[in-house]
């Protein structure tokens, strides 16, 4: 795959094209919200559906951080130079609100052709101004969706663009939702040019984000690549990770010191708690942590897995960062970039290096069960009803099941399967095999032979180990397809 060409996102642009489509039909406006993480991709989507759709539009990003006038006055920039057939008539006298601007947009819109207008950043602007949410819904009724338009509303702030359709909100039930989410790890191979447990590296090292895929060079392996990147103290592998947290999270406050320290491996919320107080010895306190966790669960930063099986689990939330590249930057390549910065790359490589296996083993883990998840919808699968994947653990988390398929969650009716999964360098043996067999009685529901059992392993399987269903990496990829 050629770098530059746009990989994947098809259901994406399907979905945005259906609207559209719509919209001619009918001559009336649709809106939509976008919404995915930083730096998920999309706005490269809106840019490409504008570029596919071969209708007139009109594309404003929003800045973050400068006033009311000046946004109202970068739009109207955005109207002139967009392909809307009015937009060279565009006034340059700047509307004092923001209602004024959406009369002048519909004022150049056309009234009996389509056209895609796309407002980036949607959350910058309501932060701005408070009273954009409800100029927005009064220039929609009277005006905009009686024009044959398809308005995109585009947000990086996943809560506060779920709660700007919610309930009681001026603009429920005016706009359909599309959700961006990474790239899975069949479009990373594809764009990577890699195959296997390596294309399976480079989704957890880039998170998916097409940006991160983008600057990977084809079929590179991945250590080749750490090594490579950390040459460079400005490579995206750093400064991407860099930005995420400091747009974020721009003050040292409770909520960047509990994201960096799940980020840096703690799982608990007792241990989170010690490691991110304000001084050793000093552990947040629980009135204050758990807000701080649903805080980062509501920005989708952090998520929390629970036992799964056919009994209430008593082991409690594991904390882990939602997505792997923020993982993995707050885990090593944080501190890999101070090394890099101080023209040290052998010692950022080496750091990288040394806790790259254990760090991708626990990684790789939510991917996996993703992937199991989606397997069940394969008539093939031995165990279909198993579409909820997660894990079980008891109060003292040992042992830990990885895997656990089961008919719902959290607390399941069936449990079809357990297993293990082993991403080393070395194949899951009978020791392990054992090991799995003895934990996988604990499982409630899972016990007493009800259960089939599922190995996942990085380097293949010994001979007689007598595993219900084997996966490797191709398997894992072959979800995706």
């Amino acid at each position: 795959m050629r770098k530059g060409h746009f990989v994947g996102r098809r259901r994406e642009l399907a979905s945005l094209g259906r609207r559209l489509d719509l919209v001619t039909e009918d001559g009336r406006g649709k809106a939509i919200t976008v919404r995915g993480r930083r730096q998920v991709g999309k706005s490269r989507l809106m840019e490409q559906f504008c570029r596919e759709s071969r209708v007139p539009s009109l594309y404003f990003q929003a800045s973050r951080g400068v006033s009311v006038t000046e946004s109202l006055n970068d739009f109207v920039s955005a109207i002139a130079e967009s392909t809307v057939p009015g937009a060279a008539d565009t006034p340059r006298t700047a509307p004092s609100t923001w209602l004024e601007a959406f009369r002048l947009l519909n004022l150049v819109l056309p009234a009996d052709s389509p056209a895609v207008v796309v407002i980036d950043e949607l959350p910058w602007l309501l932060q701005q101004d408070p009273r954009l949410e409800g100029q927005l819904q009064t220039a929609w009724d009277r005006l905009l969706s009686a024009r044959p338009v398809l308005l995109a509303l585009v947000g990086s702030d996943l809560h506060m663009m779920e709660a700007f359709t919610g309930y009681e909100r001026p603009f429920y039930g005016r706009a359909d939702e599309l959700v961006v989410r990474p790239l899975n790890p069949a479009e990373t191979a594809s764009m990577t040019g890699l195959s296997g447990s390596d294309a399976l590296d480079a989704n957890l090292i880039t998170g998916g984000f097409p940006g991160l895929c983008r600057v990977w060079p084809n079929g590179m392996p991945p250590r080749e690549f750490f090594a490579s990147q950390c040459e460079d103290p400005a490579s995206p592998l750093f400064t991407v990770g860099e930005s995420m947290v400091n747009s974020e999270f721009p003050n040292p406050d409770q909520a960047r010191r509990v994201l960096e320290a799940i980020g840096h491996g703690e799982r608990t919320f007792n241990n989170i708690a010690q490691a991110a107080g304000a001084a050793p010895g000093e552990p947040l306190k629980s009135g204050s942590l758990g807000p701080v966790l649903l805080q980062l669960r509501e920005k989708r930063a952090v998520d929390a897995d629970t036992p799964l099986a056919t009994a209430p689990g008593n082991g409690g939330r594991l904390y882990r960062v939602a997505d792997t590249y923020l993982r993995l930057y707050l885990a090593m390549l944080a501190r890999a970039h101070e090394d890099a910065k101080r023209d040290r790359p052998d010692t950022a490589l080496r750091r990288i290096t040394r806790q790259w296996e254990s760090w991708r083993g626990r990684a790789i883990e939510p991917v996996i069960r993703e992937a199991l998840s989606r397997a069940a919808s394969d008539e093939t699968f031995p165990w279909p009803e198993a579409d909820a994947v997660g894990g079980w653990w008891p109060r003292t988390f040992a042992p830990e099941v990885d895997l656990v398929g089961a008919d719902r969650e959290p607390v399941a009716r069936t449990v079809y399967y357990t297993g293990s999964v082993k991403w080393l360098g070395t194949a899951f043996d009978r020791h392990d095999f054992a090991a799995l067999v003895r934990d996988s009685a604990r499982v409630p529901g899972a016990g007493e032979g009800r259960a089939g059992l599922v190995v996942v392993s990085r380097s293949g399987v010994e001979p007689g180990v007598g595993a219900d269903l084997v996966w490797g990496p191709e398997e894992v990829i072959a979800a995706w397809s």
